[in-house]
């Protein structure tokens, strides 16, 4: 039997109102990314998060940005990589502290896409990592795309995960396709589940122009702010269910 990790963006209050229904995404994911206070959260969602992860038997992830909640995280900061070091490990703490067992490191946006190709910013989050590696006594997991990233983590010794992503456009060269831009999300449940499928048995998906790219991951996404996310998440969870299909935190 396959198995895959099914996580999610969550804890991503912003000035204490959810952007998504964490309730219910818990339920059906296997981990979660939790927002650590540079685009979104807080310390209470951050310790509501821990707590559901730990009802729902989730992994927890952090999920740390650029620090910038006016963006949402999702416009590039051109910050010094010592200022960014230091950005990702206050969040990273910060989920730390509220009693958050972190087994891996997602980085949320603008971040996400920049450290694939910014070397000074990949090795600043990869920085950031490895200290709270060593406070943890573990190495910490980063799950990302490929790109400069994969290079930073391996300096310290650290894994990166490949993921993909159920409700975001591709383009024929497997990158997603930028926010805004046609085809950028995908809000159909079954077209969110169908392509969840089709990763799982044959590592393709359906770029946006009906190309066919092959896509390795062993993590799938699903943003939990996206319009009808839950619905997507249920329709997933079942066809991952019915194509035998185990979904497991790899953590």
């Amino acid at each position: 039997m396959r198995t895959i990790d099914l996580n999610a963006d969550l804890g991503e209050t912003v000035d204490g109102v959810a952007t998504a229904d964490d309730e219910a995404l818990f339920a059906v994911i296997s981990s979660a990314n939790v927002a650590c206070g540079g685009h979104a959260g807080d310390a209470h969602s951050m310790a509501e998060a821990t707590r559901r992860a730990a009802r729902f038997g989730v992994a927890i992830g952090a999920h740390p940005s650029y620090p910038d909640k006016a963006g949402f995280g999702r416009r590039p900061l051109a910050m010094a990589a010592d200022e960014l070091h230091a950005a990702v490990s206050t969040q990273l703490v910060a989920l730390a502290d509220v009693g958050a067992d972190i087994r891996y490191v997602k980085p949320h946006g603008a971040l996400y896409h920049a450290v694939t190709t910014d070397a000074a910013h990949a090795a600043a989050l990869a920085r950031a990592v490895a200290d709270l590696s060593r406070r943890l006594g573990r190495g910490l997991p980063i799950l990302a795309m490929p790109g400069e990233i994969s290079a930073a983590a391996h300096e310290h010794g650290l894994e990166v995960v490949a993921e993909a992503f159920l409700d975001r456009g591709y383009t024929p060269s497997g990158e997603l396709v930028p926010r805004g831009e046609p085809g950028a999300v995908i809000e159909d449940p079954d077209a969110a589940a169908a392509r969840a499928v089709r990763l799982a048995r044959q590592g393709t998906v359906v770029a946006v122009d009906g190309s066919s790219v092959a896509v390795a991951a062993a993590s799938f996404c699903l943003h939990g702010d996206s319009p009808g996310s839950v619905a997507a998440a249920r329709a997933v969870r079942a066809a991952l269910d019915a194509a035998s299909v185990s979904v497991r935190a790899p953590w």
